[in-house]
């Protein structure tokens, strides 16, 4: 027991926007300075869709020791120690801020996850981890100060939960205005420098709160308002069902995310829409129970069990995808409403808020640990989502057990339905090869094709066709889908080098179709980051075994891999990367571009496919290639049945003029027309949104 002076009560609860502002500020920041770390990481190990899971595992995890650190701090016996380390804290992150512009120049790619951990840490560990502490540890300040400014007069103290609620808006709002309002309008250096300046104001508002706690008296208590020695240790079922409730709404939040992008659409940015449900559930948990009473979140709950476990088992390939992503979405919302007014239920006196708090961290960090990292190295398929249903299923009938028979009912059936969904799953595979790993679930499937009077297969990543073959004598060696003779990379191909020997290098094997176009004396040379996809390229198709050109692979990010290589001279390069909800962004800039044409033999030609239902691709290379001094032409292919070819566009960029004006290019030549609010793109700047189109135009789902 120590003797302090005791602050009047206007003071202290005149502190209260104080303790709203710099909370809303810390959440901002922390939703910031996500996608800004993981746009510098981007072109160190590959713009693929699992290094933002990878980032999104590192979020989690440092989350949690956030709120330990919080968790820490807050035991201090002496204000003035915790305000000191606080603050201590917020100074020298923002040095790490700062000093922080070259974390690593050579990650190692084959530990991907690993890498993505260490990179995150050299440049945000720090900070990431302090704006974590900053909402428990003030909700903590906050508490202690109102009880006991409330003990002097006799009111009741306000509940520093709802501090938690501010906390989701502030995340919520700088998820929606980054794509929208900053990444399209600043450069990532200038993002950097926003994000420091930002620190900085956070630094004075919370130094402001820190100095106010300083000697206030939170200790001793009032005898007679001492808490029950029964009290004084949390139930560990009671921690056990915090975990839980936590962790199943962080699994469903990157379950959703993943199914919507793999087997609904592959829109970028789509990942924006179930982390805002995942946001708003706890901004209406945690604001009043009269928001979400209990007779109506269960209901709701149920019917978003029962949609997502109805969708999920019969598909919605036939289904608009706007209404698509909108039921999933409201199911996921309704789920983790369920999930977070329980938690919100169950929550202890303010005095045991930071355990809380390192509860639900722990629970996000093990839902996002599950579906990042021991999901693609324990499953075979996508069936993450189907899991965390029956996890909620179950959580729900434990959490309602005391409600009575009605409750066990729903919770049993709901459970039932989607284990039954599991097992459909599992057992209504078609694939005849399957295989999951930290960047993509790629399937073999075959069919008997009644067109060719032959059986073709094809290698596919949710919706995403990556290649596929008809085994016909006279047809397994020609090329199909994407990449057919008349296609843009075809007449690239073809028309490029006349009858001498080529070299190729092409930028994602897939099923190796572009091995088709080897002659003797070629030489062709795959970059593929997928280190499963080679050996499905050679066990189950035939174009690398039956093409005459001498191949080579090489595992890696292409960019990281051609920037370690001596020139090589090539005739064609096929960048062929840009069909997904993350299309590698660092393939398609002007330091990319750079660096294709230090790898281009004289009159060289690289080829872009952009084929994407989504994005509006080709003013982009056109504009990087403008830049550059060099020619560029789309060239548009329509689908043909009957030769197993898709529709296609290809850029193709050369300084070769003369194979610009070649005839055979004119009928598939399209104009490109460059918005002139399209920035060029550059390893320091680019923005989806400008190209991003509202209507797809195709039915068919792009490669």
């Amino acid at each position: 027991m120590y003797s302090t002076r005791v602050k009047s009560p206007s003071i202290v609860a005149g502190s209260g926007v104080r303790y709203a502002i710099a909370i809303f500020l810390s959440s901002s920041l922390l939703f910031l300075i996500e996608p800004i770390a993981a746009k510098r990481i981007l072109p160190l190990l590959g713009g693929s869709a699992a290094v933002w899971t990878a980032c999104l595992v590192f979020f989690q995890c440092a989350l949690l020791l956030g709120y330990a650190l919080a968790h820490w701090v807050a035991g201090l016996r002496r204000t003035r120690d915790q305000a000191i380390v606080y603050v201590s804290l917020l100074v020298l992150s923002l040095f790490q801020l700062v000093l922080a512009t070259n974390p690593a120049p050579h990650p190692d790619p084959s530990r991907p996850i690993t890498s993505v951990l260490w990179l995150l840490t050299i440049l945000i560990g720090l900070p990431f981890v302090t704006l974590s502490a900053t909402s428990p540890l003030l909700q903590a300040w906050f508490a202690r100060s109102t009880r006991a400014a409330a003990k002097t007069d006799g009111s009741p103290a306000p509940q520093p939960y709802r501090l938690f609620a501010i906390s989701n808006v502030g995340s919520l709002m700088a998820l929606l205005i980054y794509p929208w309002l900053i990444e399209p309008r600043m450069t990532l250096h200038g993002q950097a420098t926003g994000l420091a300046n930002g620190f900085v104001i956070l630094a004075i508002v919370c130094g402001i709160i820190a100095w106010s706690i300083v000697g206030l008296d939170l200790i001793p208590e009032n005898p007679a308002q001492a808490p029950d020695p029964a009290d004084s240790r949390i139930a560990p079922e009671r921690i056990a069902l915090w975990i839980a409730l936590a962790a199943c709404g962080s699994m469903l939040l990157s379950a959703v995310t993943n199914h919507l992008s793999q087997n609904v659409a592959t829109i970028p940015l789509l990942w924006i829409i179930p982390l805002v449900a995942y946001l708003l559930s706890f901004v209406v948990a945690f604001s009043d129970e009269r928001w979400h009473p209990r007779w109506l979140v269960i209901p709701l709950a149920a019917a978003g069990l029962g949609l997502a476990g109805y969708y999920l088992f019969h598909g919605t390939l036939s289904m608009p995808v706007a209404l698509a992503v909108t039921l999933y979405c409201g199911a996921l919302f309704a789920i983790c409403l369920f999930c977070h007014s329980e938690l919100y239920r169950r929550r202890p006196e303010p005095r045991r808020l930071t355990t809380f708090y390192i509860c639900v961290a722990a629970g996000g960090a093990l839902g996002a640990i599950f579906v990042g990292i021991a999901a693609p190295t324990l499953l075979s398929g996508n069936y993450e989502f189907a899991l965390g249903l029956s996890f909620v299923a179950v959580l729900a009938f434990l959490a309602t057990w005391k409600l009575g028979w009605p409750a066990h009912i729903l919770s049993a059936a709901a459970f039932g339905l989607i284990l039954t969904i599991v097992v459909k799953q599992i057992r209504g595979d078609r694939s005849i090869y399957r295989v999951r790993n930290f960047y993509a679930t790629l399937r073999v499937t075959q069919d008997f094709d009644s067109a060719f009077l032959a059986s073709t297969r094809t290698l596919s990543n949710g919706g995403i066709n990556h290649g596929q073959q008809v085994f016909r004598t006279d047809l397994d060696t020609t090329p199909t889908t994407y990449y057919g003779h008349p296609s843009g990379v075809g007449l690239a191909a073809d028309l490029c080098c006349g009858s001498r020997p080529r070299r190729i290098g092409v930028i994602g094997l897939g099923t190796g179709t572009m091995a088709a176009y080897g002659r003797s004396g070629d030489v062709i040379r795959f970059y593929d980051i997928n280190p499963a996809v080679e050996p499905i390229a050679r066990h189950f198709f035939t174009f690398l075994h039956k093409s005459q050109a001498k191949l080579e692979v090489v595992d890696g990010d292409a960019r990281v891999s051609m920037e370690r290589e001596a020139p090589q001279r090539y005739d064609l390069i096929v960048v062929d990367a840009f069909s997904g909800d993350a299309i590698p962004v660092h393939l398609i800039t002007t330091q990319a571009l750079a660096l294709y044409q230090r790898h281009l033999a004289p009159g060289g030609i690289i080829a872009f496919h952009v084929s994407n239902r989504y994005l509006d691709l080709p003013p982009v290379v056109k504009k990087l290639a403008d830049n550059a001094g060099l020619g560029s032409v789309l060239i548009t292919s329509e689908d043909a049945s009957g030769h197993d070819l898709f529709t296609s566009d290809w850029v193709l960029v050369t300084a070769n003029k003369e194979f610009l004006d070649r005839p055979e290019l004119k009928k598939g030549r399209q104009d490109i027309t460059v918005p002139k609010r399209l920035r060029l793109w550059t390893d320091d700047y680019n923005s989806l949104l400008p190209i991003l189109r509202m209507h797809s135009n195709s039915d068919d789902e792009d490669e």
